[in-house]
């Protein structure tokens, strides 16, 4: 029997964003319909987790390709457009992920958010119809009944456009690589600060500082992670054989996706919201868990990254 690699991982998930995405808008749908707030929490909460498992099923769909692409029953221009659409599907989702983080918290802190709920729902909607798109091309893959029809990408391509020019600016461009890195790190540095700080409250250091004025920076830790993700992907799509190949980045992608669902944590469950000014907070076995859980996370995060260039032959 073969070795598990990321095309066979990319054939479990690849239909988690679509699945996903119906479960979410049918839960706000639902929500809207029947006027219950706490049905359009959970939309928001789901549509949240989806977008975080998006960002493993795109990156194991581009090493697949490097997988599968020699293969002669394999077309390998149906490969490219299923993965241009991908990339499209996956820039939205992620970006309806982030307005849906920020109902959440805008919910918990003010008692409601509906422009920020109704625009998650919007974007949940294009992000589905995307994805839509993107797995019936990805069906052309290994379909020759289907291929047979012609079902081929035009040159002027838009999706491929916007791949083709990622591409060629990660290359080729003496200032973009650089000044991605600086941002990379400033997000890096701004997301682990702010959670470490939030989850050491939890296990009890900081005593005299109210665990509400900490958890107030978690948006700030957010917006790193935001950073993080958007220049992370732009040196993925910008130079993927390298990257999908290297074993340390299949475990930095692995622990990103535990520290995104950290963030989801700390925002939804209730003991921040109710603590208000006092400096007594006592969290529990499993709140402990989840913050070690986390800072050890972030911990493997930046040993995978730090050891991109020097384990294994990809860098």
């Amino acid at each position: 029997m073969s070795d598990l690699n990321l095309a066979h991982l990319h054939l479990i998930m690849n239909h988690v964003p679509t699945v996903g995405s119906v479960a979410a808008l049918g839960l706000l749908l639902l929500g809207y319909l029947r006027r219950n707030e706490h049905l359009k929490h959970v939309g928001l909460e789901v549509l949240f987790v989806i977008a975080v498992l998006t960002l493993p099923v795109y990156v194991s769909g581009v090493a697949a390709h490097q997988e599968i692409r020699k293969i002669k029953e394999v077309s390998d221009d149906a490969i490219r457009v299923h993965q241009d659409a991908a990339l499209i599907g996956f820039v939205v989702m992620e970006f309806a992920g982030f307005v849906a983080w920020t109902a959440l918290w805008q919910w918990r802190r003010r008692g409601a958010a509906p422009g920020l709920a109704l625009a998650a729902t919007a974007l949940l909607v294009l992000a589905l119809a995307v994805m839509a798109r993107a797995a019936n091309l990805g069906g052309d893959i290994r379909h020759p009944e289907i291929l047979a029809g012609g079902v081929v990408a035009p040159a002027g391509d838009p999706e491929r456009f916007m791949t083709w020019t990622i591409n060629q600016v990660a290359v080729y461009s003496h200032w973009a690589w650089p000044a991605a890195e600086t941002v990379h790190f400033i997000g890096l540095s701004l997301s682990f600060g702010v959670l470490l700080a939030v989850n050491l409250r939890i296990l009890g250091a900081m005593k005299q500082i109210p665990f509400a004025d900490v958890h107030r920076l978690l948006p700030w830790g957010m917006l790193g992670f935001g950073a993080n993700l958007i220049t992370g992907m732009f040196f993925f799509v910008g130079q993927p054989g390298q990257y999908s190949s290297s074993e340390p980045f299949k475990w930095k992608i692995l622990f990103l996706v535990i520290a995104g669902a950290n963030f989801l944590y700390l925002t939804v469950f209730g003991k921040p919201w109710v603590s208000n000014g006092e400096t007594r907070f006592d969290a529990g076995p499993g709140d402990k868990a989840m913050a070690i859980l986390s800072m050890c996370s972030w911990l493997a995060v930046l040993w995978a990254g730090r050891m991109l260039p020097f384990l294994g032959k990809a860098f």
